[in-house]
C-alpha cells in the first residue's frame, strides 16, 4: 500500500530552488534513504512534507489524503513524526517527561479536568508505563530521571526517536539519526529502527550522510542534488550511478 506520494513538488528560496520539482511515492512499512551533498534540498523536503515549510507547487498525498498546506500539528495528528539532525529536546524536563509530551488526546490537557485528577490519573499511568516501555528498549533506564540536557550526544538522539514513537506515529522521517553517535551506537540505532519496522509496521525516511552504515539497513535510495532526485534505487545500483559519483566528488 502507498503511504506518501509526491507530486511535482517545488520549493523556493528568492533564487534558490531548494526542492525543484520532486516526484516519488513510498510504500507502508518501507526504509527510505535519502542521501545528497550538502544543500542538496534534503531537510527542506523533510519540512515540507511535515507543514513546517508550504510547498510553492506540487501535491503531497499521505495514506490517499492531500495533506500540502497543512499546518504542522495537523500533519502530526495524521500520523506523520519527523525528528532533527541536531535535537529538540525540552531542556528543563527529565528524559520520561520529553517521553510523555507528544501522545495526542492527553485529558490532562484540558484546563478544565486537570483540575481533577480522577479524570486523568489513570491515562497518565498508561502513557508513563509505555514511554518506561520505549526507555528500557532504547537503553536509557539508567537517564530517565536526568535532565535531558544532561545527557551524551547518542542518548539525546535516542531520546528524540523515542519521543516520536510516543506520538503513534504511521511515518517517521528521521533526519540525520545516526550524526555525532559511535559507529557502534550508529549500528545499534539502525537495527532498532529495524525492529521497528518489523514488530509495528512503521515506514520509515531517513536522511544519513554514514553512507556505510545507511546503505547496510535500508532497501531502497533516493539520491538529491540542487533539489532534484537524480537516481532512486537499491543501494548497490545507486553507488554505481555516474550521476550519484559526479554530485559527490563535485561537492
Amino acid at each position: 500500500m502507498e503511504i506518501l506520494k509526491l507530486e511535482g513538488v517545488r520549493k523556493y528560496f528568492g533564487g534558490v530552488r531548494a526542492v525543484d520539482g520532486v516526484s516519488f511515492s513510498v510504500e507502508e512499512g518501507a526504509l527510505l534513504g535519502i542521501i545528497g551533498p550538502n544543500g542538496s534540498g534534503k531537510t527542506t523536503l523533510f519540512n515540507v512534507i511535515s507543514g513546517v515549510y508550504k510547498p510553492d507547487s506540487g501535491k503531497i498525498y499521505f495514506m490517499g489524503e492531500r495533506i500540502d498546506g497543512l499546518e504542522p500539528h495537523e500533519v502530526f495528528k495524521k500520523g506523520i513524526v519527523r525528528s532533527f539532525q541536531n535535537p529538540r529536546l525540552f531542556l528543563g524536563m527529565t528524559v520520561i517527561e520529553n517521553l510523555m509530551i507528544p501522545p495526542r488526546g492527553q485529558i490532562g490537557e484540558n484546563p478544565v479536568k486537570a483540575l481533577f485528577r480522577g479524570l486523568w490519573a489513570r491515562q497518565e499511568r498508561s502513557l508513563a508505563k509505555k514511554a518506561l516501555e520505549i526507555i528500557r528498549a532504547h537503553q536509557l533506564t539508567q537517564v530517565r530521571l536526568n535532565w535531558s540536557g544532561e545527557v551524551s550526544g547518542g542518548q539525546m538522539k535516542l531520546i528524540e526517536i523515542s519521543r516520536a514513537l510516543m506520538g503513534e506515529p504511521k511515518l517517521l522521517l528521521l533526519d540525520e539519526p545516526t550524526a555525532g553517535v559511535a559507529p557502534k551506537l550508529a549500528r545499534e540505532i539502525f537495527e532498532r529502527i529495524v525492529k521497528l519496522r518489523d514488530e509495528l509496521g512503521l515506514t520509515f525516511m531517513i536522511i544519513e550522510h554514514r553512507l556505510d552504515v545507511l546503505f547496510d539497513y535500508v532497501e531502497r535510495v533516493l539520491v538529491m542534488h540542487q533539489g532534484k532526485i537524480i537516481c532512486d534505487g537499491p543501494p548497490d545500483y545507486v553507488v554505481k550511478d555516474e550521476r550519484v559519483v559526479d554530485a559527490y566528488l563535485g561537492e
